[in-house]
Order: C-alpha cells, then sequence, then structure tokens
C-alpha cells in the first residue's frame, strides 16, 4: 500500500517519516552528499511510491517585513512577485504572505517575504525526487509551520518568543499580536559540548526585536520553551524572570498530547511532522516545475477514484435492478396463482349453473341499452316541471286538463283529445322509438285552462293567455300551438256570447282557452 512520506531536512541530514492514517513512523536519516543522496533514491525507490512533503530547519532562511500599497486583483499578485524576485534573486524558493494593513495613512499592506537563501542545500534532494518521478507534493519550513505550533498550544500573548530545540538547532520564533514576525536557528550546543543559555539566547532575540521597532522599551516578551519534563528545572534556574521577560515552560508531554502524538519525543522535530501530516496545508515555498508528478499522481488518483465511483454505482444499479427484476417474478407467479385461483372458482360457480343462452357480446348490449334508456326513455316529468314553472309566474291561470304522450315521426296528430283515431291510417310506431331508441323522441302536452280575474274583460284575458304561450315558447326546444282562445277574434267567424250576468243572476263561465306544446329534447 502507498505511503506518504514526511522529509525533514537538515543541514547535517534528511530524515525520512512515514505518515499512514494518522499514524507517524519513523525512517532512516542520510547524510547530505553523494552516498547519502544515492542511498535515498534507493530506499524511496524500493517503497511504494507516495506523496512526498519536504519540511526543512535550515540557518539560511530569511525574513524581511515591508509595506506595499494595497492594490487587489491580479496587478496586486503581480506586484508582490516582482518585490519577492527583486528581494530573492538567487533563490527559487520565496514565499510571501500579508498580514494586514497599516492603522493609519493609506493603509498600506504589511508583508512578510521569506525564501531559503542557500537553495543548494535543497535541490539535490528535490533532483533525486525528480529522477524518480516522485511525487513531491510541497515544500515547507519548520518557522511557518511554528505557528500551527503556537496555535495548538494556546499561546495568546502580544510579544511572543516560541523556543523550541529541533534537530538543526535551538530555534526562536517571534510572533506579535498572532503574526509571524521573526525567526533564528541557533546551535543547541556550543563547540564546547556545552548547552547553550537559552536566557542569554532570549536576552539577545530581545535586544534585536527592539533596535528594529518590533518591540518598545517596557514591552514584555513572553518567552515559551518547549522542552522535556527533565529540563524544565534546569531551565527555570537559568531563567529568571525580569522587568521586560516572562518565561513559560511548556513540558514536552504537554505538547505531545495537545498535538495528538502518542508517544513523547525529545525534540520538536516531530510535533511539528504531526501537524504538517495532519494540516498538509499549501506548499509554503514555490516549487515549479518539480511538483508535476504530484499533479500527475493526483490526476491519476481522481481517475481511479472516479473510475471506482462510476463502479460503484454501476454494481448497485445493477443489483437494483436484479432485485427489482426478482420482485417482478414473484410478482407475476403471485398473479399467475392468484388467476388460476380464480379461474377455478369461477369454472366451480359455473358448473351448477344452467347453460347460458346470452352471450356476453349480448349482456354488453342490454347493459348499453338499458342506460340508453335511463338517459333518452321519455318520461312526463320534464313537461310537467317546464309546465308548473310557467304557471308560478302566471296566478291568474288555472290549469283544468293535461294530456301527454310522445309524437313520434310519421304518427298522426293527435286531436284536441290527444287519441288517434282508429281509422286515420296512420303508420304504427316502432316500439323502440316509443322507448327512446335510438333518440330521444319529440314529446307533446295538451292542456285547458281557464282564466280567472274581472269576467268582462276579455282584453286582460287574451293578454293573460299570450304572455303564458310565449313564457311556454321561450324554453328551449319548446313549440306552442294556440288551440282555441278566451275569445275567438278572427274576422270570418261570427261574435256570439253576452258579457256580465247571465239568466238568474249567476256569474258567466271564467274564459277558457287551449295550448298544444311540443318539446324535443
Amino acid at each position: 500500500m502507498l505511503r506518504n512520506h514526511l522529509l525533514y531536512l537538515t543541514s547535517e541530514q534528511l530524515c525520512v517519516y512515514h505518515w499512514r492514517l494518522g499514524k507517524l513512523t519513523a525512517g532512516p536519516c542520510f547524510a547530505p552528499d553523494e552516498d547519502g543522496i544515492d542511498a535515498f533514491m534507493d530506499y524511496i525507490a524500493d517503497c511504494p511510491v507516495g506523496p512526498c512533503w519536504l519540511l526543512t530547519d535550515l540557518i539560511e532562511e530569511d525574513y524581511h517585513r515591508l509595506t506595499l500599497p494595497h492594490v487587489n486583483g491580479k496587478a496586486g499578485r503581480q506586484m508582490l512577485q516582482r518585490r519577492l524576485m527583486q528581494q530573492y534573486r538567487e533563490t527559487p524558493y520565496r514565499h510571501v504572505s500579508i498580514q494586514g494593513r497599516e492603522p493609519e495613512g493609506r493603509r498600506d499592506d504589511i508583508a512578510l517575504l521569506s525564501g531559503l537563501t542557500n537553495p543548494s542545500i535543497v535541490q539535490p534532494w528535490i533532483a533525486a525526487l525528480e529522477a524518480l518521478k516522485a511525487p513531491l507534493a510541497g515544500l515547507y519550513t519548520t518557522t511557518l509551520m511554528s505557528d500551527v505550533l503556537r496555535r495548538k498550544l494556546g499561546l495568546r500573548y502580544e510579544h511572543l518568543l516560541l523556543v523550541t530545540e529541533q534537530s538543526g538547532g535551538l530555534r526562536q520564533t517571534y510572533f506579535r499580536d498572532g503574526q509571524l514576525k521573526f525567526s533564528r536557528l541557533t546551535l543547541a550546543i556550543d563547540r564546547d559540548g556545552v548547552p547553550v543559555n537559552v536566557a542569554a539566547e532570549t536576552g539577545k532575540t530581545l535586544q534585536f526585536l527592539t533596535s528594529v521597532h518590533l518591540m518598545e522599551r517596557g514591552d514584555v516578551l513572553h518567552t515559551a520553551i518547549v522542552t522535556p519534563a527533565d529540563q524544565v528545572e534546569r531551565l527555570s534556574a537559568l531563567c529568571r524572570n525580569g522587568p521586560e521577560t516572562a518565561y513559560h515552560f511548556i513540558p514536552m508531554e504537554t505538547a505531545a498530547a495537545k498535538v495528538g502524538l502518542p508517544d513523547v519525543p525529545r525534540l520538536a522535530d516531530t510535533l511539528l511532522l504531526k501537524l504538517l501530516g495532519a494540516e498538509l496545508p499549501r506548499s509554503h515555498y514555490t516549487l515549479g516545475e518539480a511538483r508535476r508528478y504530484y499533479q500527475l499522481w493526483w490526476a491519476r488518483v481522481a481517475m481511479y477514484g472516479a473510475s471506482a465511483a462510476i463502479l460503484t454505482c454501476t454494481l448497485m444499479w445493477a443489483a437494483v435492478s436484479l432485485w427489482r427484476a426478482g420482485e417482478a417474478d414473484n410478482a407475476a407467479l403471485r398473479m399467475r396463482a392468484e388467476t388460476a385461483r380464480y379461474d377455478s372458482q369461477y369454472q366451480a360457480v359455473m358448473s351448477d349453473m344452467p347453460p347460458a343462452v346470452a352471450k356476453t357480446a349480448n349482456m354488453k348490449a342490454a347493459v348499453a341499452i338499458e342506460h340508453m334508456l335511463a338517459e333518452q326513455g321519455p318520461v312526463p316529468l320534464p313537461m310537467v316541471r317546464m309546465l308548473s314553472e310557467a304557471l308560478d309566474q302566471a296566478p291568474l291561470i288555472k290549469l283544468n286538463r293535461i294530456d301527454w304522450r310522445v309524437n313520434l315521426p310519421g304518427a298522426a296528430p293527435a286531436p284536441s283529445s290527444m287519441q288517434a283515431p282508429a281509422d286515420s291510417g296512420a303508420t304504427a310506431p316502432v316500439p323502440s322509438q316509443l322507448l327512446g331508441l335510438p333518440t330521444a323522441p319529440p314529446q307533446a302536452l295538451h292542456l285547458e285552462a281557464e282564466i280567472g280575474g274581472p269576467q268582462d274583460d276579455y282584453r286582460a284575458a287574451l293578454d293573460a293567455m299570450r304572455q303564458f304561450a310565449q313564457r311556454l315558447a321561450a324554453l328551449p326546444h319548446m313549440t306552442v300551438e294556440i288551440e282555441s282562445q278566451p275569445l275567438d277574434t278572427r274576422p270570418n267567424v261570427k261574435l256570439s256570447g253576452k258579457a256580465g250576468m247571465v239568466a238568474g243572476g249567476a256569474a258567466s263561465e271564467s274564459p277558457k282557452f287551449a295550448l298544444n306544446l311540443v318539446w324535443n329534447p
């Protein structure tokens, strides 16, 4: 299985650490000479090629602070790159970060420029990785990783000097308001083999910070020293708090617990490597073409991941399809079994019944005829309802008699009695037409009525009769014929009759009339 390699480079050696599933394992170290580089290449060639992260801890590292005009976008990035090139021309390993803006004036950007001033220490190892086509993910520095360690340890002083002992020596990193400003690496043991006096080195750093106006007179420099627990007592005797210095000792056990390292190391190298493996930030220093194999490796991993995702989706789709096919087969079996059961029940029921004469088509036709009769069969109720509504609007008219019948085409017209004479010679109606087949037949209604009100006012009686007839004729599909009027006013008919009282003092009869209504639904 592929293992990620964390490489720790100092001026004296390069040590290989393996990172897998959040666990850090120490590997061999190689000297910075030709034999050491060849041995390193043999070792990497024998390992499964995984991504490599190179962490440097070198004294040849420079930091420069300056203010630049605040420019956004592409122009701002180009200005930063030009300024970085001007500051570090001799090295390709450069870095710039914006740490805020000036509080007053033009509010210029505060930039921190850094670079590895001696690239010859790093280039042989990077060239060896390129020769092996090993994916180099990034080039990092312990100084910038110290900011991650500071956050993990929860150090939030205005003026902080973080002191760690590493393979390269004693590193002092200064933070102001949480922003990295300066770092220096000194030997942890002098030429005589005596440990360097941390208090004296802190004093030198304090003097330098004051001279470059990073600190003012009277400011307190809080110095946090990460050291093994057995060294705290010795360092406490050397490092005394003063008016401008305050010392804080952080045992290595506490630091390892906060970083998440199970084993307690003697040096801070493992702490920084653990943070690098867990955080995997963007490369501090640009690698240029040296990073192309990592980009190819990442593209290959992405293709493998996409292929695996497609394969997984395909397998899931196939599994779902197979499951649905099985469910469909089971449902079909259940339906066939149910159909067979119903068929057997039907056959059992039909075996006890006499043979049916009517066929299915005949039964269907009978049902259709029944629905047609229910919808189109002639009944007197619709015409009687329309007549009732017209009578509600004519209070003077009193109905004496009504006769209703079905008026079929070809039948002889009925007299006032609504009964056809026996010797009329009319064609007998077809029974289906009487039932409303195939269409609803016309219906006729003969009514006889009388008109109330003043008995001598024949004009009012005629008007009432005409209004009643017009109201009926206005109904849809309705035809009205006046058979007899209350007073026959035709010019060829002799006008006869009396008005007022008849003999014996009795009142004359109410005017009567007759109408024939034909409704074609």
